[in-house]
């Protein structure tokens, strides 16, 4: 083999590589978004949407598909996971636990919640339900921390999603009322500038605090980007995920440990799953 050919046969070898998804993703310190631990989800799940813990205990996995009302809880690898009923078919998008509640986010802005003691039943019996209680748009993350409920607008109405993104903070009384306190803004351009992109419209699909440095990870499936930001919410990193690893991610949460997980929508060919990097010190 000469010199010239050898050098062409490494390249259409490094070329292929590239092609066949066996590049190496750039990922926020301590992970490895290369490498999950898989678990495929039963058709039930095919369209897995949004995941949560209670208090980050990671023996319990809460899960909600987009189509029906219900709440799914399993271990991850159970391959019969169990559900609660709590309304009637809709676009649903997120689940949290907060306060021994287990609160639902529908892509309006309208919520429903229930004693988490409800989850035994097949129909939660203390359902409480809250209409667009969010400004108009469509919204698909939601999650538990510090006390508070925060939500991100994926497309929110009179919002220029080139230049930022809102989000709104709720309280959740001990009976199951919600309210909203305030809201918060993440700087587009500053994602845009990190990622190199001259204009970037950001549609967030999930967002979580990581219990180890206090950031906010913020997940857009459509973006393909995973964003993290400290705890003011300004930007500090961005991060292309992998399109063929990450089918349709919709789902993401810590537990307790700092591990992250993400879930992924299926399709006819490939099973919803629920996607595990493991915190490494």
């Amino acid at each position: 083999m000469n010199k010239l050919t050898f050098i062409t046969s490494v390249l259409l070898i490094a070329l292929a590589g590239t092609s066949c998804g066996q590049r190496k993703y750039k990922s926020p310190a301590g992970y490895d978004l290369n490498n999950p631990i898989k678990y495929n989800m039963p058709p039930e799940l095919l369209e897995i949407s949004g995941i949560a813990f209670n208090n980050g205990n990671a023996g319990t996995i809460y899960a909600e598909q987009d189509e029906e009302g219900k709440l799914f809880y399993f271990r991850p690898g159970d391959k019969l996971p169990k559900y609660t009923k709590f309304g009637k078919r809709g676009d649903y998008e997120d689940v949290a636990i907060l306060n021994n509640y287990a609160v639902l986010l529908r892509s309006d802005g309208s919520f429903y919640t229930f004693p988490i003691s409800d989850i035994k039943a097949r129909d939660a019996a203390h359902v409480k339900e809250f209409k667009k209680l969010l400004p108009a748009g469509e919204y698909e993350g939601l999650h538990a921390a510090g006390g508070k409920l925060y939500a991100l607008c994926k497309i929110c109405k009179g919002v220029d999603h080139n230049k930022q993104c809102k989000g709104y903070i709720l309280n959740l009384s001990t009976d199951g009322e919600l309210s909203q306190s305030s809201d918060f803004v993440i700087d587009v351009k500053k994602i845009a500038a990190i990622t190199g992109s001259k204009k970037l419209k950001f549609h967030p699909s999930a967002l979580a605090k990581n219990p180890l440095n206090g950031l906010w990870y913020i997940l857009s499936s459509v973006n393909k980007l995973l964003v993290v930001t400290d705890g003011n919410w300004n930007v500090q990193q961005a991060y292309p995920i992998n399109p063929n690893l990450f089918l349709q991610p919709e789902g993401l949460a810590f537990d307790s440990q700092g591990n992250l997980y993400i879930s992924n929508e299926g399709n006819k060919a490939t099973p919803g799953n629920v996607l595990l990097f493991e915190y490494k010190r």
